[in-house]
């Protein structure tokens, strides 16, 4: 039999799917004949082109503040609502404050921000996911799989963007706790940590000469990823070939984590 990454009969919910790493992941998860939900803000456009791309019946947009806590159970019940359960979180959503911000500068209201958008509606969609492939019958050989979408700097921090690395960092924390809780139910909680990615977040940053030289000079392989590059191992690490990984950080950074 060939080697292949199957989701056959598989439901997943995406965070943040319209564009970037989200919007490849969708692709590769589709194509790996799973079926999608994926939530959105404001790329509306975006997000109804990748649908019709994709083929209605199997993949279907969400729109969905994902700021703190109140709107992850939406997703995850408008999930189970259309396709009948849920097998796959990917928390893939995320703000990255654009402008180097000193520690003693950094206001309330973008630390509030950001620990709201990145960390705190993260936990609820995990609560509320987790609650839903417990009480369901497995679909296969495990009940379940989570991959919190981190980073490079969740590893080796970033000045200046301070807020953006306690995030990060605090959401390899929860898959280390999460696995080792959730691994009697068969639970396989994960981590993909990026390094940059030629995404819209991450443009302003990569267009500018003064922070690409000391981007570029700072990643081994000499470029940036993609966002296949990352949508791949996210792949992987919720198919049937990563059955004995749980607890895991993945690094996809082309060496960068090695040299902070």
């Amino acid at each position: 039999m060939p080697f292949q990454l199957s989701l056959d009969n598989r439901v997943a919910l995406i965070t943040g799917g319209s564009r970037g790493i989200g919007a490849a992941t969708v692709r590769v998860f589709v194509e790996a004949g799973a079926r999608v939900l994926f939530t959105y803000e404001k790329a509306r456009v975006q997000a109804e082109n990748l649908c019709r791309e994709l083929g209605t019946e199997r993949c279907v947009a969400f729109a969905c503040n994902l700021s703190g806590t109140e709107t992850a159970a939406e997703a995850v019940a408008a999930t189970v609502a259309k396709f009948g359960r849920l097998d796959v979180l990917i928390a893939n959503h995320g703000i990255w404050p654009p402008v180097d911000v000193p520690i003693d500068s950094m206001s309330d209201s973008q630390w509030q921000k950001t620990i709201d958008v990145n960390l705190n509606s993260v936990f609820a969609l995990v609560k509320h996911s987790v609650a839903q492939m417990k009480k369901q019958p497995k679909n296969g050989s495990a009940a379940g799989h989570i991959v919190l979408v981190s980073s490079t700097s969740a590893q080796r921090g970033e000045q200046f963007h301070c807020d953006y690395a306690a995030t990060k960092g605090a959401l390899i924390s929860m898959v280390k706790g999460l696995s080792t809780e959730l691994a009697p139910h068969a639970i396989y909680v994960n981590s993909v940590a990026p390094g940059w990615v030629d995404t819209d977040m991450s443009r302003p940053a990569l267009d500018d000469p003064r922070t690409s030289k000391q981007i570029f000079q700072a990643i081994p392989l000499g470029r940036v990823g993609t966002p296949e590059e990352i949508a791949a191992p996210i792949l992987f690490l919720c198919t049937s070939h990563a059955g004995f990984i749980t607890g895991e950080v993945f690094n996809v950074n082309g060496g960068a984590v090695l040299v902070g």
